[in-house]
């Protein structure tokens, strides 16, 4: 299996889930197709209802991937727009090549029914049956394509239950950091009040020692003034 490169990208996992599916049923369906025109009779009828179950199958996964296609970076959406494209080229063919098989069909049964039921008359048990045997084989379809829609409904479900909690994990988190941060920011006050209170301490004293300066040098200069009045008054 080759390796898939949206698989290393973040928010393509569902999508990759489906394309992987997607790829399944393709298989599966081509494998149908290339069968039919080997088959006749109810078997013939039978592949061509499964092949229709398959088609449908295909197109309800492209759908979703186009859905999911909004949750993928638009760094990898170009590739995957080409690749949707080649998608749809691929179920019109199958529908094509579907519709002329059953055109064939069509030709078939409307001249065979009568060998297949010779006991039917006019055909109309026969054609009661494939009536029959076409609205059972519809209404197990219906509850294959609701299964499918069910699963991939879970499967959504469950990725957003994820995103929840992750988000929910987030926002926690940045509630936590907040209040770290309004801590930091109470003591980041806290602090500044006692480095203001610290330089108004400082300033005063330095306005004392300033003062005590001065008054040292008037005393200084006083003894100086009366040690030279002394010396003057004995030498006169």
């Amino acid at each position: 299996m080759s390796h898939n490169p949206l698989d290393t990208e973040a928010g393509t996992e569902l999508f990759s889930s489906y394309e992987a599916e997607y790829k399944l049923v393709q298989a599966d369906l081509t494998q149908k197709l290339d069968s039919i025109p080997d088959l006749s009779g109810e078997p013939r009828k039978a592949a061509l209802t499964s092949a229709e179950r398959a088609l449908e199958e295909a197109s309800e996964l492209l759908d979703q991937m186009r859905l999911e296609k909004q949750n993928i970076p638009s760094s990898a959406r170009t590739r995957v727009n080409q690749r949707l494209r080649n998608y749809d080229t691929d179920v019109d063919g199958y529908k094509r090549k579907l519709r002329a098989l059953a055109d064939n069909r069509a030709a078939l049964f409307s001249g065979g029914r009568y060998s297949d039921h010779p006991s039917g008359g006019d055909g109309g048990p026969g054609g009661s049956g494939d009536v029959q045997l076409e609205q059972r084989q519809q209404l197990l379809s219906g509850t294959d394509r609701l299964d499918r829609s069910t699963q991939r409904l879970r499967a959504s479900q469950a990725l957003a239950n994820e995103t929840e909690a992750i988000g929910a994990s987030t926002l926690a988190d940045l509630h936590r950091q907040r209040e770290t941060i309004q801590h930091t920011t109470d003591i980041m006050l806290e602090s500044e009040g006692y480095v203001d209170r610290s330089v108004k301490t400082l300033r005063g004293m330095a306005r004392r020692m300033a003062t005590n300066r001065v008054i040292t040098i008037a005393i200084i200069t006083i003894l100086v003034l009366l040690i030279f009045a002394v010396i003057y008054s004995k030498f006169k």
